[in-house]
């Protein structure tokens, strides 16, 4: 039998209005990503909140402990005996508990929200696939930001669909809220 678990990654001050690395559309992705983790709250099934922590505050001044930056969003503040997960890179498994987490609650399939889509939802939907879960990503609650290479700008929403694009060829499965909340 299948059993889901929800995570959700990196929805931090840091990424709204005011934090040092604003994303396109934040505040869309997390009240969908509420939506979500109301479902999963009502059905009583594993939440997991991922936060960012800066490793290295000298070397990357953003996800500071202690800093409002840091915090996870108030749309989806975790609630009290909700598993709250610290890591320090982009993939969500790395030196953190989660793997062990959904072992000990028979998790089978993971639905992954959270920002931003090319860096952290990305690498972790590749280690949750590696690691053997059935693997479905909400987009409409994922955020991303413009990206630079070669003097070119690729806009946030290129960006957005072009991961989720190469996630859905052999990862995950795409989904939006409205999909997903009523299947």
């Amino acid at each position: 039998m299948s059993k889901q678990a929800l995570i959700v990654i990196d929805i931090q001050n840091e990424y709204f209005e005011n934090g040092a690395l604003p994303l396109v559309n934040p505040e869309t992705a997390s009240l969908n990503t509420r939506r979500v983790l109301d479902h999963f709250r009502a059905n009583n099934l594993p939440i997991a909140h991922i936060q960012h922590v800066s490793a290295n505050p000298e070397v990357m001044p953003i996800f500071v402990d202690g800093t409002p930056g840091v915090e996870i969003h108030e749309n989806v503040k975790p609630l009290v005996g909700e598993k709250v997960f610290q890591k320090y890179y982009p993939n969500s498994f790395r030196e953190t508990g989660l793997l062990d987490y959904l072992k000990e609650n028979d998790v089978t399939e993971v639905v992954i929200t959270g920002m931003m889509t090319h860096m952290c939802v990305d690498a972790t939907t590749r280690a949750a696939f590696d690691f053997g879960y059935k693997c479905t990503v909400l987009g409409d609650t994922c955020a991303s930001r413009d990206l630079e290479i070669n003097g070119k700008t690729v806009k946030a929403g290129d960006v957005h669909h072009a991961f989720l694009a190469a996630l859905e060829f052999f990862y995950a499965e795409i989904k939006n809220t409205e999909e997903f909340l009523s299947a």
